[in-house]
């Protein structure tokens, strides 16, 4: 049984309210980074980068159906060792989870909640900004095209 969207916000919430100090938790979502699949070298181009960052990310969403769902999954890389925790922070809250999940979670009172408003520079937290809104991005779409499919009395395939 996969663990919910509100679990993995609240397992990660409980984690960081661990550590005391801001260094602890940096070195938490190192170590997070560190947990990420692997990323083809092939799929670092200008049309998978998420632009706003100051380092660079890529992003690779795929969507597919089950359930008669929308459900998203993605995989991304950086070359910043923070912003590759961020994305597995990401991957916890979005990966796997319908169009429906993904839009309607609160991710600013998340971050909000961790911290990381307030403690990651302005260049971070707009790459962050930026992943979240490509995720996002790829979820409306899906959530529009199965509303349209389904007013035009097509099920989905």
């Amino acid at each position: 049984m996969s663990t919910s969207q509100q679990e993995q916000a609240d397992e990660l919430i409980e984690t960081f309210s661990i550590f005391d100090e801001w260094e602890d938790r940096y070195r938490f979502l190192i170590d997070l980074g560190r947990e990420l699949p692997a990323f083809d070298d092939a799929d670092k181009t200008d049309f998978n980068k998420v632009h706003g960052c100051q380092s660079n990310v890529w992003l690779v969403a795929t969507a597919r159906e089950e359930n008669g769902a929308p459900i998203v999954d993605f995989i991304a890389d950086s070359d910043a060792h923070i912003v590759r925790g961020l994305i597995a922070v990401l991957r916890r809250l979005y990966a796997g989870k319908t169009a429906q999940e993904i839009l309607s979670f609160d991710i600013e009172a998340f971050l909000k909640q961790l911290g990381l408003d307030q403690h990651l520079s302005l260049g971070r937290r707009n790459g962050l900004a930026g992943m979240v809104a490509r995720v996002k991005q790829l979820a409306s779409e899906l959530s529009s095209n199965q509303a349209a499919q389904s007013h035009a009395g097509v099920l989905p395939s």
